[in-house]
């Protein structure tokens, strides 16, 4: 996007094709395997609730974080079908962009409530009535339909009970599909949106699927908070890397992102 001056959607989809994906999922790999075989980009993404296009999607606010069009909406809704090409998946994508452009305009955290409203609100429309059930959990054979629903109905639950992250995590299941993501990222915002460290620290921690749960949680208290509030020993000595051999690239693709789309 930063070499593209905005977010192409074919472009996108061959540089997933070149190089290597560390912890390559399922759906990727079949992507790949879909665009390799001569499909169009938008043939090629699987119909996958699974939780690698949410867990990527933060940086679509990037090029619209000053002029706010409406074409984010239509560049988030082609990223995330690029590769999960699912009603799931494309309405948590759109729901978590549209959460972080209010986060980023916050002057304080907002009440517990505000993450599980939100998120309800705004994917209802958008995912429809959906038939998701859970893969495992207390929940696993209790319930069925759409992941907003899971989040209004049972993540809200589980904050009535007082219930610490690890045991609504259990209850719900916190693996890679979005049935247990969107959940757990909500519940652990609730009750620790308001401080950074310990909200990533429960993703880390608290969840099965731990580093794409965390990283969605800190694009979201990022977004909230910015990066003053993210720990200093957490970011020193991290390599930066995109690949195995390129130290320090994530840190120069942060400046030419803030230079061409903040800065200019």
């Amino acid at each position: 996007m930063i070499a593209d001056g905005g977010f192409i959607p074919e472009n996108v989809a061959r540089r997933f094709c070149q190089g290597q994906i560390f912890g390559i999922g399922s759906t990727v790999r079949q992507f790949i395997a879909n665009f390799n075989s001569g499909k169009p980009w938008y043939e090629c993404g699987p119909a996958s609730a699974g939780n690698g296009a949410l867990m990527r999607i933060a940086p679509m606010v990037i090029p619209h974080v000053v002029a706010g069009t409406e074409n984010l909406w239509v560049d988030t809704a082609l990223s995330a079908m690029i590769t999960h090409n699912d009603a799931g998946s494309i309405s948590a994508c759109l729901t978590f962009v549209y959460m972080l452009r209010q986060l980023l305009v916050m002057e304080k955290p907002p009440q517990s409530e505000w993450w599980p409203e939100t998120y309800a609100c705004i994917a209802r429309d958008l995912e429809g009535e959906t038939r998701y059930r859970p893969r495992g959990g207390t929940l696993k054979d209790k319930f069925e339909g759409p992941i907003w629903k899971m989040v209004q109905d049972q993540v809200t639950e589980a904050y009535s009970r007082s219930l610490s992250v690890k045991e609504a995590c259990s209850w719900w299941y916190s693996g890679a599909y979005l049935l247990e993501t969107v959940p757990s990222v909500i519940y652990i915002l609730m009750r620790h949106g308001h401080e950074p460290e310990e909200a990533i620290v429960r993703a880390v921690n608290d969840t099965k699927d731990n580093d794409t749960i965390a990283a969605i949680v800190g694009a979201a208290v990022g977004a909230l908070h910015g990066k003053g509030a993210i720990p200093n020993r957490w970011i020193q000595n991290l390599s930066g890397r995109t690949t195995d051999r390129d130290d320090g690239k994530v840190f120069d693709l942060i400046q030419k992102a803030k230079n061409k789309f903040w800065l200019t």
